[in-house]
């Protein structure tokens, strides 16, 4: 496992349950200070061991009046270390520390008008006046700060707003300055890290880069790595880095299963084997693939037989590089986060499509564990990647074989192709490619009626999907343009053979999923 020499100062980011825990710690990393996520279980022990620059306590749904609310070890309050407390975080405070958090008969969400109550603030920038909105989501408020901290903003049903403990260095905020629907939050957060914790900011993607690079070099030595590249963003900069340690010493298997989007096989040879002088090992296993899957419907079933087949043909692919004891996969941060697991010696399951088997003992090369998908991108630019590959859009482990409702054949998935194709052209000539989170087409399993050419047609209709996102972990549907809607629909009934429909998905994450299987 790539163990990078971390010599940052390191915020913590302690995870009260929050929605936006992930974002604050996103934030942190803005103001090119390092963050890391860690649970409200930890003690002021294990803190005083990681000595970080400052705590951060998130928000969360709970309120502290409540059995078994999430509290943290009274002892950290006494490291001497600055504290930040947004929302919950910023009522815990004030409840262990003796101040009085109460229901102030109605909650405030969304945006809400903030009162300053002095210029002398020390958290608070200066640009911040009586008036500004701020984003709000609780229903239970600070009434009372607890003895030593004073009142510095409120709001009409949050008294204490802001508190702030100068002499000991502990501050909370009501409202969510990490959220981009308050005016002045990054500020906020860059005056708590760099002014009143002293942070280096020095955290950046080329040190990033500089520092992976050597942990590579020292984990592999003079070994060999192998890397199964997906097509996606993550394994393809997970590679490049990896091959900038070590070069020739990295073999990159490609398993072309026939169900990606149309010409990204062919870009991926192109990038990494031409481009990037990869030595690449291109299986193309299209056919094996759909006669797999040849009559399956359950969407289950279909990801067991892909990531099954998968697995073989990676097996077999691999087999001839006898003396690889090394597998590099690009884990992200979030990951890590959300499996709440420790490091791993040897390997148990491949990230993307289900498990290796695991008598396949591999150490682990993941130099991009510590990294959010933005921190990723920049990485990837920054080691001569194509736009292509860095900011292509997410995409399911098992492909198109999840966006074709039904049985996937030769015939849907060139349909599928061709359509989505189309939507993701439209969103590039739009400018929208980078706002846009995920943009593709479905093919339902359904056929309707249709008049084309004064002819009827019964054919089946494509589900346009678009969503914003930050994570993944929620999305909204993206308002489109009528005009770009339009344009998708018109060129996917007229150039597609097979579509008489199109309708568009304007389901946000939760309830829905962003993808339809």
């Amino acid at each position: 496992m790539v163990q990078v020499d971390n010599a940052h100062e390191t915020v913590l980011v302690v995870d009260f349950g929050a929605q936006y825990a992930q974002l604050i710690a996103r934030r942190v990393r803005e103001a090119r200070v390092y963050s890391e996520i860690v649970p409200n279980t930890i003690t002021a022990e294990e803190i005083t061991r990681r000595a970080p620059a400052a705590i951060i306590l998130s928000g969360g749904p709970k309120s502290v009046h409540v059995e078994g609310a999430p509290t943290i070890d009274d002892g950290v309050y006494e490291l001497g270390i600055p504290i930040l407390g947004i929302c919950y975080g910023s009522q815990l405070i004030a409840h262990q520390l003796g101040g009085t958090v109460d229901r102030s008969g109605r909650g405030e969400y969304g945006r809400t008008e903030l009162h300053r109550n002095t210029q002398t603030s020390q958290l608070l920038p200066q640009d911040v006046t009586s008036g500004d909105s701020v984003w709000m989501s609780h229903f239970d408020a600070v009434t009372q700060p607890p003895e030593g901290f004073s009142i510095t903003a409120s709001t009409n049903d949050a008294p204490a707003a802001v508190i702030e403990n100068v002499d000991n260095h502990i501050y909370g905020v009501q409202y969510h300055p990490e959220v981009v629907h308050t005016p002045h939050g990054q500020e906020l957060l860059e005056r708590f890290l760099i002014d009143i914790a002293e942070c280096r900011a020095d955290w950046t993607m080329t040190n990033v880069i500089e520092e992976s690079v050597d942990a590579i070099r020292k984990q592999i030595g003079k070994g060999r790595a192998i890397c199964g590249l997906s097509g996606g963003v993550d394994s393809a900069v997970a590679a490049a880095l990896v091959h900038k340690a070590i070069g020739s010493q990295l073999v990159c298997v490609f398993v072309d299963t026939g169900l990606m989007r149309l010409g990204e096989g062919d870009q991926v040879v192109e990038t990494f084997q031409r481009t990037q002088g990869i030595e690449l090992i291109h299986e193309r296993a299209a056919d094996a693939f759909l006669e797999a899957l040849q009559g399956i419907t359950d969407p289950e079933d279909k990801r067991k037989i892909i990531g099954e087949k998968f697995i073989r043909i990676f097996e077999q692919a691999q087999g001839g590089i006898t003396d690889a004891k090394f597998l590099v996969q690009g884990t992200l941060y979030p990951d890590v986060i959300e499996s709440g697991t420790s490091d791993a010696a040897k390997i148990k399951s491949h990230h993307n499509v289900g498990g290796l088997p695991a008598d396949m003992e591999f150490e682990l090369v993941e130099p991009l564990r510590t990294l959010f998908k933005d921190e990723v991108r920049t990485v990837g630019t920054e080691l001569g990647l194509p736009d292509e590959i860095v900011w292509r859009q997410p995409f399911p482990g098992p492909g198109l074989g999840v966006r074709i409702v039904g049985e996937v054949t030769p015939e849907a998935v060139a349909l599928l192709q061709h359509a989505d194709a189309i939507v993701r052209e439209e969103i590039l000539h739009a400018g929208l490619e980078r706002e846009i989170w995920q943009a593709f087409a479905v093919l339902a399993d359904i056929r309707s009626v249709g008049v084309m050419g004064d002819e009827r047609t019964y054919a089946r209709p494509i589900i346009i999907r678009a969503v914003t996102s930050e994570d993944a972990m929620t999305a909204d549907w993206a308002r489109l343009p009528y005009d770009i809607l339009e344009n998708m629909s018109s060129r996917i009934i007229n150039e597609v053979e097979g579509v008489n429909r199109v309708v568009y998905d304007i389901t946000s994450k939760p309830p829905g999923t962003i993808e339809w299987e």
